[in-house]
């Protein structure tokens, strides 16, 4: 089993993975994917598109073993929410 370790604070990883879907992932990923999960390595760029977090981490890991994955739900401002109010984007 692979050990892996996180080389950025989860502030960084934030706001490089928030950088890179903006600058370019969104736009190829929005369409027809809504409520999905994108994972994205912030080092390389490269992402992957899943039902789950689990799904598309575990797909980014088999192209980049080394990733450094942070993860949002396409069209939502959070991976995952708690309560009523909706965390969609308008």
């Amino acid at each position: 089993m692979t050990v892996r370790q996180r080389r950025y604070s989860k502030e960084e990883m934030a706001e490089r993975g928030q950088e890179l879907y903006e600058s370019g992932i969104r736009q190829q990923v929005e369409a027809g994917n809504e409520g999905k999960i994108v994972a994205i390595d912030i080092e390389t760029g490269e992402f992957e598109v899943g039902e789950t977090i689990v799904a598309a981490t575990d797909r980014l890991f088999e192209r980049q073993p080394d990733a450094q994955p942070w993860g949002i739900r396409i069209g939502y401002r959070t991976v995952y929410h708690f309560g009523a109010r909706s965390l969609k984007k308008n």
